[in-house]
């Protein structure tokens, strides 16, 4: 079974990639860092982010805003700095994940409920995720326990490609794979085959492969890709979260039981739970979820576009 791999091409060290791997060089160097250093250097670059008035700004502000009305404007924009605050911690938590040596790695994780992960033998585990800012973190600390494979979307930048897969297979125990998110074939054969495959459904893709779902009360795009691969492959749903501990005391990985009764063969109810799922993780702490994607970029015919730029403020 072919799979994503992290092996060096000669290419990558054409001189139009030469910035790319200086601006690695210092990232890794950065990393070295302390925690609590890599923390407040985190914070600085998040709120330098959140003064500019940048459009993934926009998006995450209309985001909260849609979801959470019940908040009053200070605390809208109060959860949007915090937000800030935190993509701006995950690139050093990147850098973490891929780069820190295991074991320095995991003094920094705490871990409950890996019993969840002992399904029958032979079957197939889908492990549901959210896309969290710690997203990196969740994916190697579980990688440290337990073998997984993963699924990823190809960077347009090469170099970057190649530091990321490698990164991301890092600290996987045993044979971990990578598969590119839209390879259903050979994702779907890993889960027959009694693989645990990495996945997060919380992202607007379209509605070639979904349909639309309510989420935080709002009809979403939401695929039903979940409900088929465990359908079709016999695979367990094992949902798990990873938030990050206040101050210094690391992140805490939650693995839940599986999901029962699923799928039930109705897309609309199976994508529906998933969404409460996902909406229910958010809520744990709604600062460290990446509110900058565009979640209801596709809308129902004649509902007015939420990211309309024209009427920015």
């Amino acid at each position: 079974m072919k799979s994503r791999t992290a092996n060096f091409n000669l290419r990558l060290i054409h001189p139009r990639y030469w910035k790319t791997w200086i601006w690695i060089a210092l990232w890794r160097i950065v990393i070295l860092l302390p925690y609590r250093a890599l923390l407040i250097l985190g914070k600085m670059i998040g709120l330098m982010l959140h003064k500019l008035p940048i459009r993934r700004k926009y998006i995450a502000q209309r985001n909260i805003q849609v979801c959470f009305p019940e908040l009053d404007n200070s605390a809208q924009e109060s959860l949007l700095r915090a937000n800030f605050i935190s993509m701006g911690i995950a690139l050093m938590e990147i850098g973490m994940a891929w780069w820190w040596p295991k074991k320095r790695f995991a003094k920094l994780l705490q871990f409950e409920g890996l019993e969840n992960l002992e399904v029958s033998d032979g079957q197939g585990i889908i492990l549901l995720s959210i896309h969290y800012t710690t997203l990196e973190i969740g994916a190697s600390a579980i990688s440290s326990v337990h073998e997984r494979d993963g699924m990823y979307r190809a960077h347009g930048n090469p170099v970057y490609d190649f530091v990321q897969a490698r990164g991301r297979l890092h600290k996987g125990i045993g044979n971990g794979r990578l598969y590119e998110r839209r390879d259903v074939r050979r994702t779907m054969k890993a889960l027959k085959m009694g693989r645990s495959v990495w996945y997060a459904p919380d992202q607007d893709y379209g509605l070639g492969q979904g349909l639309f779902a309510p989420f935080f009360g709002i009809q979403a795009a939401t695929v039903y890709a979940t409900a088929r691969f465990a359908e079709k492959t016999g695979a367990a749903v094992v949902p798990f979260t990873h938030i990050r501990l206040p101050g210094s005391q690391g992140y805490k990985i939650a693995v839940h039981p599986a999901l029962e009764d699923f799928p039930s063969g109705d897309d609309l109810a199976d994508a529906t739970r998933i969404n409460k799922i996902v909406e229910k993780f958010i809520r744990l702490q709604p600062d460290q979820y990446l509110w900058a994607h565009r979640r209801f970029k596709n809308r129902p015919e004649g509902e007015q576009d939420i990211y309309n730029f024209s009427t920015k403020t």
